[in-house]
């Protein structure tokens, strides 16, 4: 898989922002066919980081209403990476 279609979008969350500042861990949405080792190598090669450590879940959409017509969100995949230290990833800095 391509490591650009591997990483969808960086949350940014009141949790995300807590954990960059005192955890050095960044929050993704990432593709639902990837694996942590893909997730992985992806953030390293795109932001040119050290990452320690990758944590990953599924997320299950919310059913929602309306009017009679009951629907439901996609499920998607979140990753919760841990950079070394001394890395970071400019891109999600001062948001």
């Amino acid at each position: 898989m391509e490591m650009h279609k591997i990483i969808k979008k960086i949350l940014l969350t009141e949790k995300s922002n807590v954990d960059r500042e005192t955890g050095n861990k960044y929050h993704f949405e990432v593709d639902r066919k990837a694996n942590k080792v893909e997730i992985g190598h992806a953030v390293e090669k795109l932001f040119k980081v050290k990452v320690t450590d990758v944590h990953v879940f599924h997320v299950l959409g919310k059913k929602k209403r309306m009017g009679k017509v009951m629907g439901q969100k996609s499920s998607w995949k979140k990753a919760i990476v841990t950079l070394a230290e001394g890395s970071r990833i400019e891109v999600a800095e001062g948001v």
